[in-house]
C-alpha cells in the first residue's frame, strides 16, 4: 500500500520544469543555502523525501537547475545567430544574451552558485559545467569566423579571440551579477562594445 502510494505521488508530481523554474526563483533570492527541500516542496506540493528521489542533493538540484535554464538560453541564442544580416549585429546579441541583466540575475546566480561549489565538485559534474561553457564558446568562434569570412572583421584566430572575449565578458558579468556599485549594464555593454570593435573591425 505504501510503495502504491509513492508511486501515485510520483505520477501526480508537478512536471519537472516547474520544479525546477521554482528552485532557480528561491536560489536567486536566498541563494542555496537558504534553499530547502522542504521549503521547496511547499512550493511545488512534492515532499522533500520526493525531491530527494529525484534529484539525491542540493548540489544535484542546482546543476540540473542550470542545465535546464541554459537548455532555455541556448535555443534562444541559437536562434539570435541563426538570423540573417550583418554578423556584427549578432554579435552584440549575443552579447546582450550574454550579460546580466541586473544584480541576482536568476540565471547569473545560478552560475555563481555553481562556481562557488567547483572545487568540490567531481569528474562528472565538472564535465556537465564545462559542456555548457563550451556551448557558448563553440558559438561565439563559429560567429567569428563567419564574420572573417564575410569580411566584416579581420582575420584573427577565432578561437583565441573567443577564450580572451569571455574572460572580459565573465569579469564584467559578475560585478554587475553581484550588485557591485562599479558600472551599469550600459556602460558594460560600450565597454565590451569598444574592445569588440577595436579588436575586429577591418
Amino acid at each position: 500500500m505504501a510503495a502504491g502510494g509513492a508511486r501515485a505521488t510520483r505520477r501526480n508530481a508537478p512536471p519537472r520544469e516547474e520544479v525546477l523554474a521554482a528552485a532557480m526563483a528561491m536560489i536567486a533570492e536566498r541563494g542555496l543555502d537558504g534553499l530547502t527541500m522542504a521549503g521547496l516542496g511547499r512550493e511545488v506540493g512534492m515532499s522533500s523525501g520526493h525531491l530527494l528521489y529525484y534529484f539525491r542533493s542540493k548540489d544535484e538540484l542546482l546543476l540540473q537547475t542550470l542545465e535546464w535554464s541554459e537548455a532555455a538560453l541556448g535555443s534562444e541564442r541559437r536562434a539570435l545567430l541563426s538570423r540573417r544580416g550583418p554578423v556584427r549585429e549578432r554579435l552584440e546579441a549575443y552579447v546582450d544574451l550574454y550579460v546580466p541583466r541586473f544584480a541576482r540575475d536568476p540565471h547569473w546566480t545560478l552560475w555563481l552558485e555553481v562556481w562557488n561549489r567547483s572545487q568540490d565538485a567531481g569528474p562528472e559534474e565538472r564535465e556537465r559545467q564545462a559542456a555548457i561553457e563550451g556551448a557558448w564558446h563553440r558559438d561565439l568562434v563559429a560567429l567569428v569566423a563567419e564574420g572573417i569570412s564575410r569580411g566584416e572583421f579581420r582575420p584573427v584566430d577565432a578561437d583565441r579571440f573567443a577564450t580572451r572575449a569571455r574572460a572580459l565578458l565573465d569579469g564584467f558579468s559578475l560585478q554587475l551579477a553581484v550588485g557591485l556599485p562599479t558600472l551599469t549594464r550600459e556602460e558594460i555593454l560600450t565597454h565590451v562594445h569598444d574592445h569588440f570593435t577595436a579588436s575586429l573591425a577591418p
